[in-house]
C-alpha cells in the first residue's frame, strides 16, 4: 500500500516535520489538532468549549479533504491540560460523533502545543 499525504487550507497548516493526515489504503490518521483559527493562525479564545470547538472543526476540514467525515471516524484520542475540563469538552464532543460513537481515550497532560487546552487526533476510514 502507499501512503498518501492528506492537506487542506481549511485547517492549519504543519508547523513541524508531520502532515494534517496520511491516508493509507481505507484509513485516515490525522494528526493532533489544536484550536488553532486556519484564517488567522491564532489561538481561538473563549474557554475550553470554544477551543475544543474549533479543534473539532478542524478535524472536520481535514476529514472532508480526505474524502471521510464525522461518521466514518473508528477512534479518538482526546488529550486535554486539566481533567476537570472533561465534562465541558465531553459535551462539545458529543455534538459531533453520535451513536454508534468511535472508540476513544482521553489523557490529561501536563502541556500541550501553545499552552492549548485540548489536541484530539483520530483514525477514520473511507466510506464504502
Amino acid at each position: 500500500m502507499k501512503k498518501e499525504i492528506i492537506s487542506t487550507d481549511k485547517a492549519p497548516a504543519a508547523i513541524g516535520p508531520y502532515s494534517q493526515a496520511v491516508k493509507l489504503g481505507n484509513l485516515i490518521f490525522t494528526s493532533g489538532q489544536i484550536p488553532i483559527n486556519p484564517a488567522t493562525g491564532e489561538v481561538v479564545t473563549g474557554g475550553i468549549e470554544a477551543q475544543t470547538k474549533q479543534v473539532l472543526e478542524n478535524i472536520g476540514a481535514v476529514l472532508s479533504a480526505a474524502g471521510t467525515d464525522f461518521s466514518q471516524v473508528v477512534k479518538a484520542t482526546v488529550f486535554i491540560k486539566d481533567m476537570n475540563d472533561f465534562a465541558a469538552i465531553n459535551k462539545i464532543y458529543g455534538e459531533y460523533f453520535t451513536s454508534p460513537c468511535p472508540a476513544r481515550s482521553c489523557v490529561e497532560v501536563a502541556r500541550l502545543p501553545k499552552d492549548v487546552g485540548v489536541e484530539i487526533e483520530i483514525i477514520a476510514v473511507l466510506p464504502e
